[in-house]
């Protein structure tokens, strides 16, 4: 799980781009897929499962499937309905909008909130309508991450945001207010490592996201309903080059470093050589097996600057705009949504921060660290929702880790402006 947000973002290009092969059609050959409440994905895992023979399909990753198919065959029971919970491997969002639009998709898929315009433009998921006590049950993040346009497109199911982890057996500030305190904390504890954020060759902007908008930079505008505005990018722009001075600094101290990636940033933190650790939610595990002191903590910002600001993802449910049983799929979201039951099962199987407040208030005593991340996610920024997105991640992180290395910040950040403007 280290590296499933890297994974999702360094997909997210080739998804977006993947899309415009889907008006041609889903693939109608013979797969291996079961059928059954835990269908799989097919024997060719870059393809979508077959659609399984169910009043109610729903296709998700393997983790989420793990964790819903049994509590929703328990509501089809209830509900006399038969539930087919399956599995996709690969190319998730590029193999749902295919298979929409062939009309050999499933009901629902759950997912991240991020897909919604590009499912929109494809015109692969239509709105859903919650109730007013549905929707007070929800963390204004949650409902804030379901709404496009106006409109609302999903179930809100879990929250994720990035966080700091300080390892109070290596510093005696547990929760620096600035980044300068951090680094000053680091350098005391005689830690190999001040801080362990993942960038590697490539970069990775998500995980730069707090530092990027504390030193001035924004990805994109907002228009009058809130939504980004693909027309303002802010990449190539002064505060983005104003970060990249940050970051430049930061580099040149040893604090930000390329060697640290996605695949050995919190093992770093867990073996003892990092003081500070920036993760989200899936590090828990780890560093909770690994036994140690450590406390949990908002990400601080520049000293003077702006406060640090990280995404917030959300996960849906989503109603297919050409599910084979549409009106099924919108009773399961109502259902679920007035009545938590399979979202809480779903939790024990595979712990994310619920976005669900009556959830939230159940699970505080025994699991306070995942209600305190979703807590933390209900300030952070939600991730944008436009196709254009998918521009951003590559040109961005790579300009951050060239300043973290020493290139000019100015060269570097409206190098990567350009290169982004030219793909939206």
């Amino acid at each position: 799980m280290k590296i499933r947000r890297k994974t999702f973002l360094a997909a997210s290009a080739a998804t977006i781009g993947a899309t415009a092969l889907a008006a041609c059609g889903g693939d109608k050959s013979g797969s291996n897929s079961s059928g059954a409440s835990d269908g799989g994905a097919s024997g060719d895992e870059s393809k979508a499962p077959e659609r399984a023979d169910a009043d109610l399909v729903i296709w998700t990753d393997e983790k989420k499937a793990n964790s819903l198919k049994d509590a929703a065959a328990k509501w089809g029971e209830a509900n006399g309905m038969t539930v087919a919970v399956q599995i996709v491997a690969t190319d998730p969002q590029a193999n749902f909008i295919t298979a929409n639009q062939a009309g050999n998709g499933p009901d629902m898929i759950l997912a991240a909130h991020d897909w919604i315009g590009n499912l929109i433009q494809n015109s692969a998921i239509t709105p859903v309508q919650l109730s007013a006590k549905a929707t007070e049950a929800i963390d204004e993040i949650g409902m804030k991450a379901a709404t496009y346009e106006g409109q609302v497109y999903g179930l809100p199911y879990a929250v994720e945001t990035l966080v700091l982890y300080s390892n109070n057996a290596l510093t005696d500030v547990p929760e620096p207010k600035t980044i300068e305190e951090l680094v000053e904390a680091g350098k005391a504890s005689g830690a190999e490592d001040i801080l362990s954020l993942p960038i590697g060759e490539e970069g990775d902007a998500y995980h730069m996201e707090p530092l990027y908008t504390s030193g001035g930079g924004y990805l994109f505008g907002r228009t009058a309903e809130g939504d980004a505005d693909p027309s303002d990018i802010g990449v190539g722009k002064e505060g983005s080059i104003a970060a990249g001075e940050k970051l430049k600094e930061l580099g040149a101290e040893g604090v930000l470093k390329t060697s640290i990636t996605g695949e050995n940033s919190i093992a770093r933190f867990t073996d003892g050589k990092a003081a500070y650790l920036i993760s989200g939610p899936w590090a828990l595990a780890d560093i909770q097996k690994a036994g140690m002191d450590y406390t949990m903590s908002a990400i601080p910002g520049f000293e003077g600057m702006n406060p640090a600001e990280p995404f917030a993802g959300v996960n849906l449910f989503f109603v297919a705009a050409n599910g084979k049983n549409a009106v099924n799929a919108q009773t399961f979201i109502q259902s679920i949504a007035e009545d938590s039951t399979v979202i809480e099962e779903m939790f024990p199987i595979n712990p994310l921060p619920p976005v669900n407040k009556e959830i939230q208030e159940k699970l505080a005593g025994e699991h306070p660290d995942m209600i305190k991340n979703a807590e933390f996610a209900s300030k952070a920024l939600p991730m944008p929702a436009i196709p254009a997105m998918a521009a951003v991640w590559q040109p961005l992180g790579i300009a951050q880790a060239n300043i973290v290395k020493g290139a000019d910040p100015k060269d570097a950040m409206e190098s990567a402006g350009e290169q982004i403007k030219s793909q939206i």
